[in-house]
């Protein structure tokens, strides 16, 4: 057996992801990643993120409320949708992520503005929130079921 396995590791056989390989540590901070990020102020609808990735129509400035909560509440990862069109992920300033869920939910169906870190690969964006305040002059339509 042991001239099998000496055999499989040299001639790689896939035996070797099997057993335990030191890796080094996961970075515990962002400072010093090499990453496409910078300091932003955006603007955007809280809610969902299904909703305005399977509908193109979906906007910034209307929604359906009930809609939006029953999936936040079901699972569904919250994000900020700009009148742009373009999606922010909130993100933890720490690795490994932790969720943003809770400071996230009260804002749920309400357009705020938000300052933080953004992050940004290939058309993905994420945000790391480091202000967030709603603004109630901005008129959102919430769509009657």
């Amino acid at each position: 057996m042991k001239r099998i396995l000496r055999f499989c590791l040299l001639a790689g056989c896939g035996v070797a992801p099997m057993m335990a390989v030191p890796q080094p540590p996961q970075q515990t901070s962002m400072e010093g990643a090499r990453a496409n990020r910078s300091n932003v102020m955006i603007e955007g609808l809280v809610r969902d993120i299904a909703c305005p990735i399977q509908n193109l129509d979906g906007n910034a400035t209307s929604l359906s409320l009930k809609c939006a909560r029953a999936c936040v509440r079901a699972g569904s990862p919250i994000a900020i949708l700009t009148k742009d069109g373009d999606l922010y992920l909130p993100i933890s300033d720490k690795m490994p992520d932790y969720s943003q869920r809770k400071k996230l939910m009260p804002f749920v169906g309400k357009y705020v503005r938000v300052k933080g870190i953004a992050f940004e690969r290939n058309g993905t964006h994420a945000i790391v929130i480091t202000e967030i305040k709603e603004m109630k002059e901005v008129h959102v339509t919430v769509e009657e079921e």
